[in-house]
């Protein structure tokens, strides 16, 4: 979770829940590791610890599995867990920075004017000062933007359409915005959602197009967009479709996979998932197409109980998607013992783990070496394969290889993650 003051830290409930079976911390035990603090010169290249606009701070708390960082910027201070999380939040305050200058520019004010004085209806109520107030809108402001369409075939006043349409033209710009600087529209961090609003609010008040607010900075805003095939159909995808749209998308692709009406609902109901955390998983299960089991997944994911665990289930869904591509057609997905894996036809049965830095502790040896022993004993022949989007510690590689399982790092920068 991203915030802009600084918080105590904490393992919550689910993100433990979901690693402790591989990385929990043992309590007295002897010849086995426990996590150590680290600094963040000796896990990022130097090019990264300082940016224009930020600075990493060098103690990275880690907890065996995940590291959590404190980022000095010039908007404040923000705190986040997880790799892919870091590097998300580095590109929010690069758009934190674009977005202010270009709401500083010539051209904004311009183009605003007086307009943002005028009066906003919102549905049936006044808003007085329409930044402020959509940005105090809790999480998930943009899902209202989405379905906002929804209350036109209920039965309202006609003179509300045109408001209806100015708040949807608000939600459409933000997403345009995102897509051009590379960052999430339903991020949780709260000061870009306040900028993104700014700009979405200009674009429908005033008329400010992003062709020419991007223009009016030069080159103040580069297009980030993956080169991996589905990372780009997903990019376009959030870009272009409304929450209230993508909900059907996923919904539909759902339904072709065999997943019942009920679970269907569970997932794109759930407070933790946001639209794209919901069309990432989707899209990467419907990649592996007549892969069985994929309802055991979405069944899993249903444990997510915060943002990083919503992360981490994600980054599951693309390590197995990536495996599919990259290495053998994936057959069966399954969930054994709160473990998720991934039968493959070339018979090895991928263990999709994207953790940051993994110790081995009496838990992991205890869990790991069963495991693999029962899949011995039943006479199989394919590999055991654990893929792990950061690193292990030496001495995890080494028991892992004394178990027969085959351990590959840092696969999301073979595979193309979106963070």
């Amino acid at each position: 979770m991203i915030t802009t003051k600084k918080l105590s830290l904490k393992i919550t409930f689910a993100t433990l829940a979901l690693l402790v079976l591989f990385f929990a911390i043992p309590v007295g035990a002897k010849n086995f590791e426990t996590p150590q603090n680290r600094k963040t010169s000796d896990i990022l290249p130097e090019e990264k610890l300082k940016g224009k606009h930020y600075r990493i701070q060098n103690k990275v708390v880690s907890y065996g599995y995940m590291n959590h960082y404190t980022v000095d910027s010039d908007f404040g201070l923000f705190e986040t867990t997880g790799d892919g999380a870091l590097r998300k939040l580095l590109r929010e305050i690069d758009a934190i920075a674009a977005l202010r200058k270009i709401t500083e520019s010539e051209v904004f004010v311009k183009s605003v004017g007086s307009a943002v004085m005028k009066p906003v209806y919102f549905g049936k109520n006044l808003i007085t000062d329409p930044v402020d107030t959509v940005s105090g809108i809790p999480k998930g402001i943009s899902r209202i933007f989405g379905n906002i369409s929804t209350s036109l075939s209920e039965k309202h006043d006609p003179s509300e359409d045109a408001r209806i349409k100015q708040a949807i033209q608000v939600s459409s710009y933000k997403r345009e915005y995102a897509y051009k600087l590379g960052v999430d529209v339903y991020t949780s961090n709260k000061l870009l959602q306040k900028e993104l609003n700014k700009v979405g609010w200009a674009g429908a008040i005033g008329s400010l197009s992003v062709s020419a607010a991007t223009s009016a900075i030069g080159g103040g805003v580069v297009t980030a967009i993956s080169s991996m095939r589905l990372a780009k159909q997903i990019d376009e995808t959030l870009k272009e479709e409304p929450p209230s749209r993508l909900r059907i998308i996923n919904e539909e692709k759902l339904t072709k996979m065999g997943v019942s009406e009920g679970l269907r609902k569970k997932f794109l109901d759930h407070p933790d998932f946001t639209p794209r955390h919901d069309t990432i998983i989707v899209a990467c299960l419907t990649e592996i197409k007549g892969a069985s089991g994929r309802d055991a997944f979405i069944e899993y994911a249903l444990s997510a109980h915060d943002e990083e665990t919503a992360n981490f289930i994600q980054n599951m869904a693309q390590t197995i998607t990536g495996y599919h591509v990259k290495e053998s057609p994936i057959v069966k997905v399954g969930v054994i013992d709160g473990v998720v894996m991934a039968k493959a036809k070339n018979e090895s049965v991928l263990i999709p783990l994207p953790l940051d830095h993994g110790v081995w502790t009496e838990r992991a040896d205890r869990v790991l070496g069963n495991f693999a022993a029962r899949y011995r004993a039943k006479g199989l022949k394919g590999n055991l394969e654990l893929w792990v989007t950061g690193t292990l510690s030496p001495m995890a590689r080494e028991q892992l290889e004394g178990l027969d399982i085959q351990v590959a790092e840092r696969v999301d920068k073979r595979l193309g993650f979106m963070d």
